[in-house]
């Protein structure tokens, strides 16, 4: 079997490719660098004078000449490995006629657990988003607390209104609904130790991301000071970024995205890492129902995964194109059994689609006119 062409789609606000080889047999792969999908896009492209006339089971060995092809690295690159990596396994999968989750090892699990990305904007109505939660059977519920204006408020005030926030949901949810506070890299350690220690007596779950993601050293530093588990990972890209950061004391959890961080091959060798530091892994993505499904065999393969996060975006009619094997069920979706990723495209509705780019190329500002996040 040899690859025959690298067709590339950009649908919703993503950039997707399917591999074909000789046999008929083709596999989807998808990015997760939705920042920069148009150089994703042309370094597949670049990639094409290499991978046509490949056999496609050499995944490991595809994996390394396309990372080490130039002295060049970056999210741009991991995310173009990503989906060609994802296709590659959906390809195999085929052939054998097995889930990609038995390629990888086997299913350590039955069922995937979910966090529902949710939440609201006022205590009330984050009451009544973790209560729905519950009510419709998820045990983990992931929301950020940080108001708008949050870069101009004084601490004490951007400190009180996340409480407020996360108290309501706390309140709402009851004991039995883990908490998820993703900071979305917003602040510095001048005000996220403090948060953190302002959270603490809510027993949160993690706390996801409160730093930019300049500085690993940074990162892991905030881990070891603050009272609460901290996640951290979903824009590192390779296997050292996240031993570096382990290795620097933190997190408790490890969030990889698997169309980013270099596809299935590379986020099984990322579970690993973070299993030999008893850390625990919490799977990233919000993008569509085919990151979510290769989420899945991952998920599905490693024995430290804890949690998979879940956008109800998966089911509406904007993600149609996708047709998956996969189905939720509560706060859970059991493993599929479908050969490959159990993913395959409506080609009407592929025929169909548009693209809005999600980087609308715009940068948080202060009252004052400086960027939010530099400080």
């Amino acid at each position: 079997m040899k690859i025959e062409d690298i067709e590339s789609y950009f649908v919703g606000g993503g950039y997707l490719i399917r591999i074909r080889t000789d046999t008929g047999l083709t596999g989807l792969g998808q990015t997760a660098c939705w920042g920069y999908p148009e150089a994703v896009h042309q370094i597949v492209e670049r990639f094409k004078n290499y991978l046509i006339g490949q056999n496609p089971f050499r995944i490991e060995h595809h994996w390394q000449y396309l990372y080490r092809m130039s002295p060049f690295r970056g999210s741009a690159l991991s995310g173009a490995i990503s989906a060609v990596d994802i296709a590659l396994w959906d390809i195999k999968g085929k052939h054998f006629g097995v889930p990609v989750w038995e390629l990888l090892g086997g299913n350590c699990r039955d069922k995937i657990r979910l966090h529902l990305l949710g939440g609201g904007s006022t205590p009330d109505t984050m009451y009544e988003a973790a209560q729905n939660a519950v009510k419709e059977g998820f045990t983990a519920l992931k929301f950020d607390p940080l108001p708008g204006g949050y870069q101009d408020m004084a601490v004490d005030r951007l400190i009180k209104t996340a409480r407020d926030l996360v108290a309501a949901a706390r309140e709402g949810g009851g004991p039995d609904l883990d908490l998820i506070i993703e900071i979305h890299r917003k602040l510095t350690p001048l005000t996220a130790m403090p948060l953190a220690d302002a959270l603490h007596e809510f027993n949160l779950m993690l706390y996801e991301d409160p730093l930019q993601i300049d500085s690993i050293m940074a990162q892991g530093e905030v881990a070891q000071r603050v009272r609460v588990p901290v996640g951290n990972g979903e824009r590192l890209n390779t296997i050292w970024e996240f031993r570096e950061l382990l290795a620097h004391g933190g997190p408790q959890y490890v969030r990889p995205d698997v169309a980013l961080a270099g596809g299935l091959t590379h986020c099984k060798k990322i579970a690993a890492i973070a299993e030999s530091y008893h850390c625990a892994v919490v799977t990233h993505n919000f993008l569509s129902p085919l990151i979510t499904a290769a989420s899945l065999h991952l998920d599905t393969s490693i024995p430290n995964f804890i949690t998979q996060e879940y956008s109800k975006g998966d089911e509406s009619e904007k993600n149609a194109v996708f047709k998956t094997d996969h189905r939720r069920e509560g706060g859970y979706i059991p493993i599929s059994n479908a050969p490959g990723l159990g993913v395959e495209l409506d080609e009407t509705l592929l025929a169909e689609a548009t693209f809005t780019p999600m980087n609308q190329a715009s940068t948080l500002l202060r009252e004052d006119g400086s960027v939010a996040f530099s400080v």
